[in-house]
């Protein structure tokens, strides 16, 4: 998957979300990618994303973020252990169970943030997955999250 980000391989009908998919002109249209065995997501928010204070994050933004980046990764751990060729329109979906998120630390507005999820866990259609946002090196919020892949029709 070198090239591809993960979200450019789900099917047309899942690429729509507000924060992953490639066909929402009005999303964050993340886009994550391995590196090693951790998928990496960087993007610069827009300062209009700030919280209560101007020059600070807001943390809904944050989880979802969090959460279509922990999606991407299970989505391609998952190909991984099936050994399915990750091409357009090939990776599984998944949804979201579960989603938990610590913030550590205030995130700045107008810095770059790099999301880095590992998977702890694959049990059938279940992936756990650890997610860490960071701002200069710094975690400014941890969360862990629990997805599960949709059944083919």
């Amino acid at each position: 998957m070198s090239d591809l980000a993960f979200q450019d391989c789900y099917p047309d009908d899942y690429s729509h979300c507000y924060g992953c998919g490639r066909l929402n002109v009005q999303g964050h249209q993340i886009k994550s990618f391995w590196d090693g065995d951790e998928g990496v997501c960087r993007i610069l928010p827009r300062s209009c994303y700030s919280g209560g204070m101007k020059d600070i994050l807001y943390g809904g933004l944050i989880a979802s973020l969090m959460d279509c980046h922990g999606a991407g990764t299970a989505a391609a751990a998952k190909a991984r252990e099936l050994g399915i060729e990750v091409k357009p329109g090939a990776l599984p979906r998944f949804v979201t169970a579960s989603l938990k998120v610590d913030y550590r630390s205030p995130t700045p507005v107008g810095k770059e943030v790099e999301l880095r999820a590992k998977v702890i866990d694959i049990e059938g259609r279940k992936v756990r997955v650890s997610v860490t946002l960071a701002t200069d090196g710094t975690v400014r919020a941890q969360g862990e999250l629990l997805m599960i892949q949709l059944k083919e029709e």
